[in-house]
């Protein structure tokens, strides 16, 4: 019988123009600990370069402009402290001979006034209040009802995505994925939950499509294809998405996606750290087929899984989210077979070094 250390998983590839050690991804992971201008603490450079055996390290969800801001003490990419900052953890990583690309992340209407310049309220395509709270500096508080973008503003929020790109590849990063997962503003244009526009923003597939491409070609433009990847979850109810039929909406999205020739396209599988078949019916296979570049699947994954999805052609590459918080050597505990460290939740969100950089390694 194979060793775990023999898996395919933990072959080299290539996404792109970067080049992996592994099959493994590290997903990106909020932890609320950016310091006073959205800028990340100093120890972000330990944490990221302490997992940097990783084949591609995703960041945590990182603003592209002020007004892309939904919970408390998340960092930006957006401002020329930001990129310096940002330079002190891309240099770490990659000392240790690691990848890292930054995830570009506009929350939309999943915010609150007190996280808005001038405390002004969320956008989002339609007027419409979302369920759930905000994550705010004095605690949780009720999403309130968001302004809809106005046509003409749309043009701005696309350019925001393409200059924090542009920010990160000055920041050191080797590529940036686009965040249009989880109910973010790329999400809510994409769900007739949430979109209910009547210009050429809404209605049809075709439109609702418009702003997730608008935002890729940008992007793309500004760093290149083949530096980009993108995130997507297609039935996830995370931030109260929702689409009344979302097998056509994602396979027009993913077939649109291949004139881009992205890096990668990143899918959960699922809902976003829960069930992987909350939809029974929802074919991710399809997805992955129609993909015409490389697929890396998220949700739930476990090694055994990773490796039968690698084996089977079903994956190109794996993320790993949870996971790596108590594991900052994940890699090679997989390889080796040795049990994983167990995640303290009351350090997820917020705080200091604590359940942030101090989770042992297997030779420790």
């Amino acid at each position: 019988m194979p060793s775990p250390a023999e898996s395919p998983l933990f072959q080299p590839t290539k996404i792109g123009a970067i080049d992996l050690a592994n099959r493994v991804a590290m997903a990106p992971l909020t932890r609320s600990r950016a310091l006073k201008g959205d800028v990340p603490r100093p120890s972000a450079a330990t944490y990221y370069a302490q997992r940097a055996s990783a084949g591609l390290l995703i960041t945590e969800a990182t603003q592209v402009s002020d007004t892309a801001k939904g919970y408390a003490f998340t960092p930006g990419v957006y401002t020329d402290a930001q990129a310096e900052a940002w330079r002190g953890v891309t240099d770490a990583v990659h000392e240790k001979g690691g990848r890292i690309v930054v995830q570009l992340w506009h929350v939309g209407r999943i915010s609150h006034p007190s996280l808005q310049p001038g405390n002004g309220q969320p956008v989002a395509p339609s007027a419409i209040t979302p369920k759930g709270q905000a994550f705010t500096e004095t605690g949780f508080q009720p999403h309130p009802q968001p302004r809809a973008l106005e046509s003409e503003e749309i043009a701005g929020v696309v350019a925001d995505f393409a200059h924090a790109a542009a920010t990160a590849r000055r920041a050191g990063f080797d590529g940036v994925e686009i965040h249009g997962a989880n109910g973010y503003l790329i999400d809510q244009f994409l769900r007739n939950g949430s979109n209910q526009r009547t210009d050429e923003y809404g209605g049809s597939i075709e439109n609702r499509t418009r702003f997730l491409f608008e935002v890729v070609e940008a992007v793309t433009q500004a760093i290149g294809a083949d530096r980009t990847g993108l995130r997507l979850s297609p039935v996830t109810p995370a931030n109260d998405a929702s689409d009344s039929d979302p097998a056509p909406l994602f396979r027009h999205a993913v077939e649109g996606l291949n004139r881009y020739g992205l890096a990668y396209l990143h899918m959960i599988e699922g809902a976003t750290g829960g069930p992987r078949d909350i939809v029974p019916d929802f074919d991710f296979t399809e997805l992955r087929r129609l993909f015409r570049g490389p697929y890396m699947a998220n949700n739930g994954y476990d090694f055994a899984m990773a490796d039968a999805a690698i084996r089977e052609g079903r994956a190109d590459l794996v993320a790993f989210g949870r996971p790596y918080i108590a594991n900052p050597d994940l890699v090679e505990r997989m390889k080796a077979g040795a049990p994983l460290n167990e995640p303290d939740r009351t350090t997820f969100y917020g705080g200091d070094e604590h359940g942030y950089t101090d989770y042992p390694a297997l030779a420790a």
